[in-house]
């Protein structure tokens, strides 16, 4: 079962927290040594900015499947480095990116070296509400591609299938009370023009929870080809020997731009279609205990003003869904980030894992 590091960050001793925890990760995902460095000090950057410039935050660190997917980056895995706050913003985003750039009298080398380091990095900052910043570094190909990179930014591009550039996905995934596992699991699989995403939740929370998750991931590496609804009576039978799961699944056919969704449980899926939303529905049920005999599938266009959003039941039930049109263009996770964070509050505490996965277009200005 894969680990999921959720650091608070509120004083300087954490820092060190958060370096171990992406040290640990990059070591999971089987990264070399000097990867391994890169992930740390990504990681320690990040945790830093988070004190110095909004009085602190999370740091969510996860093993993770690469944005785009593409030939040999299928059975890829990347740890991902999320940093989330409530802090005031970044009034001027590109300038704070830049080396030498400080509104604390440092050396100003923090985001910029993210930046340097990450195979694919992307930030959203908002004034008065907060920052979220995303990098993800991986291991590198035998012909000398970081598999974490977006195509267009580095050598070897999916020439085969060009579709696969023009969609990305991410998610980010919170354990209940700072667990070291999560019963929520993402992922996401590309094959013959198609990409599946899939978020499941086992029942409950904890190792249990985490194994049901865990088995629908690996079940549906399997099940890719088929339709969202043979996948899920696939992993049906793969999710018999468990406590059984929530599972949401999302085909996106980049040659027809058609979009298939099916579920069974309470994981939601919410569609942007346009400047509106609309809830995608699944069908009651446990996946690996009790499958409806039929499963409604439904059918969909796509297009550049698609972004689909799949969550697990730790949001709360009136969350609502971003609407500026920058985060809409960001990376994934930092969508799924966002979301995550604006739907919190002390006042609403969260009772279970929470997980969030989103699938948008890769905007025409990015590689």
């Amino acid at each position: 079962m894969p680990r999921v590091w959720d650091v608070p960050v509120h004083d300087s001793t954490r820092v060190r927290d958060v370096r171990v925890a992406a040290e640990a990760a990059a070591t999971l995902a089987g990264l070399d040594d000097r990867r391994c460095a890169a992930a740390a000090l990504v990681a320690t950057e990040l945790a830093t900015n988070l004190l110095k410039h909004a009085a602190g935050g999370q740091v969510l660190i996860d093993v993770v499947v690469p944005a785009v997917l593409g030939p040999g980056r299928d059975d890829a895995r990347v740890v991902q480095v999320a940093a989330l706050d409530h802090g005031p913003g970044i009034p001027d985003v590109p300038a704070a990116l830049r080396d030498g750039f400080t509104t604390t009298r440092s050396l100003g080398a923090g985001l910029g070296t993210c930046l340097r380091l990450a195979d694919d990095f992307d930030l959203y900052s908002a004034p008065g509400r907060g920052t979220v910043a995303v990098a993800r570094v991986g291991g590198v190909r035998a012909d000398g591609v970081p598999v974490a990179a977006p195509y267009g930014q580095t050598p070897g591009g999916d020439a085969q299938d060009p579709g696969a550039a023009g969609v990305r996905a991410g998610g980010v995934n919170i354990p209940f009370a700072g667990a070291e596992y999560s019963g929520d699991a993402w992922t996401c699989v590309r094959t013959d023009g198609r990409m599946t995403l899939m978020l499941a939740d086992g029942l409950g929370h904890g190792p249990e929870a985490a194994r049901a998750s865990t088995t629908a991931v690996e079940a549906l590496r399997e099940a890719a080809h088929l339709t969202p609804a043979e996948a899920l009576r696939r992993l049906h039978g793969a999710l018999g020997g468990t406590r059984g799961a929530a599972v949401a699944v999302a085909q996106l056919d980049t040659r027809a731009e058609r979009l298939r969704f099916a579920g069974i449980g309470n994981v939601g899926a919410r569609l942007r279609e346009g400047g509106t939303w609309r809830s995608l529905l699944s069908r009651p049920g446990i996946v690996g205990v009790h499958r409806p005999g039929t499963l409604r599938e439904e059918d969909l266009a796509w297009g550049a003003d698609r972004l689909l959003i799949l969550h697990t039941d730790g949001l709360p039930s009136r969350w609502i869904p971003p609407s500026d049109p920058g985060l809409l263009a960001s990376d994934p996770a930092v969508t799924a980030a966002v979301t995550i964070r604006d739907a919190s509050s002390p006042a609403r505490p969260v009772r279970d894992d929470t997980a969030v996965a989103v699938l948008t277009p890769t905007p025409p200005d990015r590689p």
